[in-house]
């Protein structure tokens, strides 16, 4: 897995220092089934809200 995964979402739990997330895996899905064009056809399924 990439050692270095970026995310701006500072509201997520898994959101560290200098925008690092620190979720053990992470997991993307497409809207259009198993293929995607681009990265609006995409989500992050690890978000988490921080409470």
């Amino acid at each position: 897995m990439a050692q270095d995964v970026l995310c701006e979402v500072n509201n997520c739990k898994y959101w560290g220092s200098g925008n690092k997330c620190q979720a053990d895996s992470i997991y993307v899905v497409s809207h259009k089934g198993k293929k995607a064009s681009n990265s609006e056809e995409t989500d992050c399924k690890t978000f988490v809200p921080e409470i």
